[in-house]
């Protein structure tokens, strides 16, 4: 295999990585407990989307049940913020700042 043949070939496998990346940013994936009580919704890549609560499931208000899931979404996305800069940071350490195609960092 020649040296243009391996450049194809990566080119391939990056363009094949993007679009999987896509794919998987644009899934919802949904995640329930008590009953169906708790919905948490997240991306196919593991990000947090939102979170609803069954206000009578819970035996609390509306208003309460709509106040905690704005109060959890906060928390959940700066916690997924901080993952996030970690990951980025940590992998930039790794590879010395070098940019490798289908590492999105």
């Amino acid at each position: 295999m020649n040296i243009m043949q391996i450049m194809k070939q990566a080119q391939n496998v990056q363009a094949k990585l993007k679009a999987s990346q896509e794919e998987l940013a644009k899934m919802e994936l949904v995640g329930e407990a008590g009953g169906g009580a708790v919905k948490v919704t997240n991306d196919g890549q593991g990000k947090f989307k939102s979170i609803k609560l069954d206000a009578s499931a819970l035996n609390i208000s509306a208003d309460v049940a709509e106040e905690l899931e704005d109060l959890i979404s906060v928390a959940m996305k700066q916690a997924g913020d901080k993952a996030s800069k970690e990951m980025e940071s940590k992998m930039k350490a790794a590879t010395g700042g070098l940019n490798i195609p289908g590492l999105n960092f």
